[in-house]
């Protein structure tokens, strides 16, 4: 991290004071050279659909009991797996004065869940060489050439900064939540007067819809074209969203949910905002089964493998999207028994991402206007995603953590699991046959250079030699358990016990053994006789 913020720092300064329009950059779009008999983490014995879908009626009772209980007019959900719609239903109206009930069709205004889009659509840019994420904003917006920063050693503020809500602006939503509508004129008059800073640029996370705004208009002036029309061109069409907007008048009046607040004892309807500026931090409106496609289109980036690119977007972009930046530390968050269960949580490109104390990763973002709360969340490893639109105010439409106690203990979802690599299973038969004779051979063979210099070659015999005493006569082997490509563990069964061996090999062409790790695990014979 200290490494990654000092080239960022010197990266911004070589870019301070220059303002000028960046010329297209020239990107290398031919494919890498890459290994053909690479094969990456897979299900198996994949009974995921199945599993979920027997989850439904559970889940749709958990829906209307916190639509009752939160009173929110209406709400739609869905969960995929992988590029299926597996659950798909709603709850309630969508429009009370003419009891329209919701629908997975129903349109609904899903807020900051907009960021993602207007993320990838600089990705895409990005991609194409058109701009670089360590360009300084004011390159492409020299209204924000003047600013007055809060520091005399504020770096200037980077697309990257925008992204990752590190310009150094302020929390702004209950402000920036009435600014939907205000043409880019208003945001444009706004730079141009001055800012005001919370923070340095690149110093801490603040969550900014400022800054999503101007991205927007950063896709507007790089692409040629209002960056609504570029997102539902690049992104939205080649996805098959056609029924997502960012103007509700375009929206058939039967299929659009109106928004509402509770107060007084009574619903009361919240005005639509047209679109404008702002749309870019919060603007779209969707149905679950188009934004169904979007969170599938997600899912897809995971795991890196060698098949062919299908999406508006490189798979690569969207891990990229996916990855966090100033993580931070919850200590003592719990879970849904009450215990604690830590966790670490960063900002990517328009997705929060999150890992808990038992290692599971999230990424997801909520979304909420005066009207309508959302909320969408997927997880790489299982390949399952969810979300849920809701029309109430700043609302949080789904009881999230009993679903997941559905997905995640009820019917414990399986993750990918990652092969062997032809390099591990080799050298995992060299390992067994080294450490049991020693073969000179072999050891000039399989051994990286550095293996007898940090250790010498009697002390990890005698070592060994002792261990394998203790064990008596070896069984079997078990299948390496591969860490990734280089690096792995399995097992050797003998007679009185486990032993454990770990090892890893070297970037070489020919990967060696670096380091041999060899212990072991004493077994009660009485219980090895009744196993």
């Amino acid at each position: 991290m200290i490494r990654s913020l000092i080239r960022l720092t010197l990266a911004l300064g070589l870019l301070y004071g220059s303002f000028l329009p960046s010329t297209a950059q020239q990107i290398n779009t031919e494919e890498p050279s890459f290994v053909q008999s690479y094969q990456p983490p897979v299900f198996i014995n994949d009974n995921r659909i199945a599993q979920i879908s027997e989850l439904a009626p559970e889940i749709q009772q958990l829906i209307e009991v916190h639509a009752q209980a939160r009173k929110i007019p209406g709400i739609a959900y869905g969960i995929v797996v992988d590029d299926s719609l597996v659950i798909a239903s709603t709850t309630g109206l969508i429009n009370l004065e003419k009891e329209i009930p919701a629908s997975t069709a129903s349109a609904f205004r899903i807020a900051s869940m907009s960021k993602s889009f207007t993320a990838m659509a600089i990705l895409k840019l990005r991609d194409e060489g058109k701009l670089s994420l360590l360009d300084t904003v004011a390159q492409h917006i020299p209204e924000m050439a003047d600013l007055t920063y809060l520091t005399r050693d504020s770096p200037p503020i980077t697309i990257k900064n925008l992204l990752t809500m590190t310009a150094g602006f302020p929390e702004d939503n209950p402000w920036g939540d009435r600014q939907l509508d205000e043409p880019d004129q208003m945001l444009m008059d706004m730079v141009a007067g001055d800012l005001s800073f919370s923070n340095a640029p690149a110093y801490e996370f603040e969550y900014s819809n400022l800054g999503f705004a101007l991205l927007g208009n950063i896709v507007s002036r790089v692409s040629g074209q209002p960056y609504q029309e570029y997102i539902r061109e690049n992104i939205l069409l080649p996805l098959g969203m056609e029924h997502t907007y960012w103007e509700y008048a375009d929206i058939p009046a039967d299929t659009l949910a109106l928004g509402y607040r509770w107060e007084d004892e009574q619903w009361k309807k919240e005005p639509l905002l047209h679109d404008g500026s702002f749309g870019a931090m919060g603007g779209l409106i969707t149905t679950i089964e188009d934004f169904s496609k979007y969170v599938s289109f997600h899912l897809s980036a995971w795991p890196p493998r060698n098949e062919e690119e299908t999406g508006p977007v490189k798979r690569s972009s969207l891990r990229e999207m996916h990855t966090p930046n100033f993580p931070r530390l919850y200590a003592n968050v719990t879970n849904i028994h009450g215990d604690t269960c830590a966790l670490m949580s960063g900002y990517g490109y328009g997705l929060g991402i999150t890992q808990n104390c038992e290692g599971r990763t999230w990424v997801s973002h909520g979304g909420a206007l005066p009207g309508f709360g959302s909320n969408y969340v997927f997880y790489p490893e299982y390949g399952v995603g969810l979300m849920a639109f809701g029309n109430l105010t700043y609302t949080t439409p789904w009881p999230l953590a009993q679903i997941e106690q559905l997905l995640f203990e009820e019917i414990d979802l399986p993750v990918r699991e990652l092969p062997a690599s032809e390099i591990l299973v080799q050298r995992q038969k060299q390992v067994v046959e080294l450490i049991q004779h020693w073969d000179t051979e072999l050891e000039e063979q399989i051994l990286a250079e550095n293996f007898y210099l940090d250790q010498s070659r009697d002390h990890r015999m005698a070592k060994v030699q002792d261990i394998l005493t203790q064990a008596g006569a070896i069984e079997q082997t078990s299948p390496i358990k591969p860490n990734n490509q280089l690096r792995g563990s399995f097992d050797m069964q003998a007679e009185h016990g486990i032993v454990n061996v770990f090892f890893t090999l070297t970037p070489e062409i020919d990967p060696k053994v670096q380091r041999l790790d060899v212990s072991f695990e004493p077994t009660d014979a009485a219980a090895r006789n009744n196993d």
